[in-house]
């Protein structure tokens, strides 16, 4: 018994459709993950305002380059092609003090790794900024300033 899809004719590559994957969503992905990765640190995370704990990102998108050769069989790097390349920009507040280097490595790595496994996507460029610091101190304003 032979199946229909083994009847089609096949289509040629540049016709077949493709998978995107638009910017707005690979914003929320990063966002999500970036979030879970500034929870782990829990010295910092609860000196953040609860409005200021979700991380800013802006994200561009564009279409993955067509591969011209096929990989080998097997090889895991070519197992799953890559829908885009991303340029992202996460801005971020934190706890001070904190370790804010580790912080802002957490969310590189982690948000670099999860788009590739979840999306799909290579990114090529992803920065992420320190928009501003909470210490246990700015919380009383009507205190005097401290130095």
């Amino acid at each position: 018994m032979t199946r229909q899809a083994d009847r089609r004719p096949a289509v040629p590559r540049g016709e077949r459709g493709a998978t995107t994957v638009s910017d707005r969503v690979v914003a929320k992905i990063a966002a999500q993950v970036a979030r879970e990765a500034l929870s782990r640190f829990t010295e910092s995370a609860g000196q953040v305002p609860p409005g200021r704990r979700t991380p800013h990102v802006t994200a561009s998108v564009r279409r993955a380059p067509e591969r011209n050769g096929e990989g080998r069989e097997g090889d895991p790097a070519e197992s799953r092609p890559m829908l885009g390349e991303v340029r992202a920009r996460i801005a971020v507040e934190l706890g001070y003090p904190s370790d804010i280097g580790a912080q802002c490595a957490a969310v590189r790595r982690e948000v670099a790794e999860r788009l590739a496994a979840w999306a799909g996507m290579d990114v090529s460029h992803l920065v992420v900024s320190v928009e501003g610091l909470h210490s246990v101190h700015s919380r009383h304003g009507d205190l005097e300033r401290v130095t």
